[in-house]
């Protein structure tokens, strides 16, 4: 199972959120390329970005920290938020990145994600973000009829490379993750599921290995307020 160290992206900083309230930001670097790099000195393998700004505008906002980060790790990374069209995709995967993650568009456009799960094959990632089982987008700000299983099996025949799934109700409440709807929903597809949201502790990481069916598990605020120490974590992780 991959860990991918967090770092979201708030007006050019690296910060956390709980519950995904911006109003609620807590400030961890305020040099986001630094954190990553930390992060990769303690032997990640993957990193995770998240472009808050962009989840609400529905473009890009904090391009400037993301292409700072790719310039200076040489891990790969993935990255979700406000990548809402071709032209995003193509752009992000033309400056090194290796992952984008879809979320809203999955909902409102799956046509794109099909088409460029197509032209882009093992580059794209759907983000469903789940509200007590429904799909939440735009920044988890607009609640939807959608279950969360019946769209991540929309695209079980479409080439995406993987499927993050975030419990909006445990995301930075260090309450940890809600494993069974994870397991549940990383039953439920042939596609590989990555678990976000809550993931505050070794035995949260270990508990999540054990289900032999999670490849991933994100974590934010655990790593930078200490209750995970990273490199810890990836040698248990690896036996």
């Amino acid at each position: 199972m991959i860990l991918y160290p967090a770092i979201d992206l708030k007006d050019g900083q690296a910060v956390r959120l709980v519950h995904g309230d911006m109003d609620k930001a807590t400030v961890f670097n305020d040099d986001p390329a630094a954190q990553a790099r930390a992060f990769v000195d303690a032997g990640c393998e993957w990193l995770h970005l998240v472009d808050l700004n962009g989840a609400f505008a529905g473009a890009p906002v904090n391009a400037a920290p993301v292409e700072a980060i790719l310039k200076s790790c040489k891990v790969p990374a993935q990255l979700g938020g406000g990548i809402r069209d071709m032209a995003t995709i193509e752009t992000w995967l033309s400056k090194g990145l290796q992952r984008v993650i879809l979320g809203t568009v999955a909902v409102e456009n799956p046509d794109l994600v099909r088409a460029a799960a197509k032209a882009f094959p093992g580059h794209v990632a759907v983000g469903i973000d789940a509200r007590n089982g429904k799909v939440a987008t735009k920044g988890w700000a607009t609640e939807t009829d959608v279950d969360a299983t019946d769209l991540a099996k929309s695209f079980e025949d479409a080439g995406v490379a993987a499927i993050v799934y975030t419990d909006i109700n445990r995301d930075g409440a260090m309450g940890g993750p809600n494993i069974p709807a994870t397991q549940a929903l990383a039953e439920a597809v042939d596609i590989p599921v990555i678990a976000s949201g809550g993931v505050s502790s070794l035995d949260d990481l270990t508990a999540l290995k054990a289900t032999g069916v999670i490849s991933g598990a994100i974590s934010g605020r655990a790593l930078y307020d200490g209750a995970i120490d990273l490199s810890a974590a990836l040698a248990a992780l690896k036996s």
